[in-house]
C-alpha cells in the first residue's frame, strides 16, 4: 500500500468516526418530543447529510446507520437500534448514490450550474428522506401493529429530513473545502 492511500484511508476512517459521533450527538442532544408517537424529531438527518456530502455514499451510510443505532441505544430506544441501522444506512446509501449519479450526468452534459446543482442535491436528499420515512412506517407498522398510528409519524419524519437537507446545504460550502468524496 502506498503511503498516499495509506494516508486517505486514515483519514477517512478518521471523518467516518467523527461523522458517526456527529449523527449520535445531533440525534440525541436536539430532540423534540412527538407525544402521539412517543418518539421524537432530531438533528441527526443533517448529520447524515453533511456525512454524505464530506464522506459520500459507503462511508456515509455506515456512519448514517450505526451512529442512529447508538443514538438509540445510548438514548433509551434501544429497541428501536436494528430498524435504525438499516434505516438510516439505506437513506444514506441511496442519497449518496443519487448524488453520485446526477452528479456524473450533470457534469458530463453542462458542467457545473450552482442552481441545478442544488436543485438535483435537494432532490436526492428529498429521495433519501422519503426511504426513512417509508422504513419507519413500515418497522413502527410492525412493531405497533397498526397503520394509522405508524402513519402519524410520517409528517414529522418528513419535517425532520427537511430539515436537515437545509442545515446540509447551509453547510455545503464548508464541506467543499474538507471533502473526501
Amino acid at each position: 500500500m502506498e503511503a498516499g492511500n495509506n494516508k486517505l484511508s486514515t483519514y477517512r476512517l478518521v471523518y467516518t468516526s467523527l461523522t458517526i459521533c456527529l449523527v449520535l450527538l445531533g440525534t440525541v442532544l436536539f430532540r423534540i418530543p412527538v407525544p402521539m408517537t412517543q418518539g421524537y424529531v432530531h438533528l441527526g438527518d443533517a448529520m447524515i447529510y453533511i456525512g454524505i456530502l464530506l464522506l459520500g455514499r459507503r462511508s456515509a451510510a455506515a456512519a448514517a446507520g450505526l451512529g442512529s443505532a447508538l443514538a438509540d441505544i445510548l438514548g433509551g430506544y434501544a429497541f428501536w437500534a436494528p430498524w435504525s441501522l438499516i434505516i438510516k444506512f439505506a437513506m444514506a446509501y441511496i442519497c449518496g448514490l443519487l448524488i453520485d449519479r446526477t452528479h456524473q450526468a450533470h457534469t458530463q452534459t453542462e458542467g457545473h450550474s450552482g442552481r441545478r446543482e442544488t436543485a438535483l442535491l435537494v432532490l436526492s436528499m428529498t429521495a433519501g428522506g422519503a426511504v426513512m420515512c417509508a422504513g419507519y412506517f413500515i418497522a413502527e407498522s410492525i412493531m405497533y401493529s397498526s397503520m394509522a398510528l405508524a402513519a402519524v409519524s410520517v409528517p414529522w419524519n418528513i419535517a425532520q429530513f427537511m430539515t436537515g437537507i437545509v442545515i446540509a446545504l447551509a453547510a455545503r460550502p464548508l464541506c467543499r473545502h474538507i471533502s473526501l468524496s
